[in-house]
């Protein structure tokens, strides 16, 4: 079976390009405009695909850290309040589709509970992702599994065992497995990029890589060892207020990314050692002894 899963025109997997995707999430702040010149930027800079993050926050945040205060663009609210204010509704998702199409570039969302799943279903989106922070949750993941919709899981903060169990609820014929680690951002050290060729030794379906790091090599790396996406956080600007900012990539550096990601792509090869046509010219002006 080939390693491979299609979202929207895209076949993600082995043979195929480096499916690029631009994490907005929720680096918009609940400013529409914001979330629209993410877009923008991501689409210049030639990714395949925007993600976004659904919640519903009553259900998402632990009850413990409802009324915990914090001081915020909107002044000092609690963590439930704060999760109210960059959530966008139907209209904003209306606008959201919209400006996608019109620009030309996908979209989908990161589900967090199964009502944001039941809400996303009206734009018929092309995948939903998983987050790390939801690999556990086995009644989000058979509400997943329902809709038939290819998925995308990420791995931060899970075990092995944990990641096994979960795909075993989903099964593998449309799954992208992501390694990940959750931390914002996260050390050079704990990156763990081997990780992406021991989850291909370990299961048949597509291994991409969701990078929280600071810098674009190791998320070109990933390449290199096998990732067939690539996911990284973008940014107006990495000094805008918010928790994700400082461990994600503004619009230049994204132009980068995608670059150095298909100069990977072309470099890699195919592991076979042959000689070129290319270097004959060398091969007769440099070599004394022939082999």
């Amino acid at each position: 079976m080939a390693r491979e899963v299609k979202i929207g025109d895209c076949f993600v997997g082995d043979g195929h390009p480096t499916y690029v995707v631009s994490e907005i999430g929720i680096n918009h702040n609940g400013d529409l405009e914001i979330a629209k010149a993410l877009i923008k930027a991501a689409k210049e800079a030639g990714v395949n695909a925007v993600k976004f993050q659904k919640r519903t926050p009553e259900l998402c945040v632990p009850p413990e850290q409802r009324g915990q205060m914090r001081e915020t663009p909107w002044g000092y609210i609690s963590y439930l309040d704060y999760r109210y204010k960059v959530e966008f509704d139907v209209d904003d998702y209306k606008e959201i589709d919209r400006y996608c199409k019109e620009l030309g570039i996908t979209w989908f969302a990161s589900v967090w509970d199964e009502p944001s799943v039941d809400f996303l279903e009206q734009f018929n989106p092309v995948c939903y992702k998983i987050p790390s922070a939801s690999l556990t949750d086995h009644s989000l993941l058979k509400h997943l599994k329902k809709t038939g919709r290819p998925l995308i899981l990420s791995t931060g903060m899970s075990t092995i065992a944990q990641i096994r169990e979960s795909v075993s609820v989903v099964g593998t014929d449309h799954l992208i497995i992501t390694h990940a680690t959750s931390t914002y951002p996260c050390e050079p050290e704990e990156l763990n990029l081997k990780m992406v060729e021991t989850l291909r030794k370990e299961f048949p379906c597509p291994i991409g890589y969701s990078g929280h790091e600071v810098g674009l090599i190791p998320s070109v790396i990933a390449v290199a060892f096998g990732a067939c996406m690539v996911e990284r956080h973008i940014t107006l600007d990495r000094a805008m207020w918010g928790s994700d900012q400082a461990a994600s990539v503004e619009p230049n550096g994204f132009e980068r990314l995608v670059k150095y990601i298909r100069v990977t792509e072309q470099a890699v090869g195919d592991g076979v050692k042959k000689v070129y046509e290319s270097e004959m010219s060398s091969l007769k002006k440099l070599r004394r002894v022939q082999g």
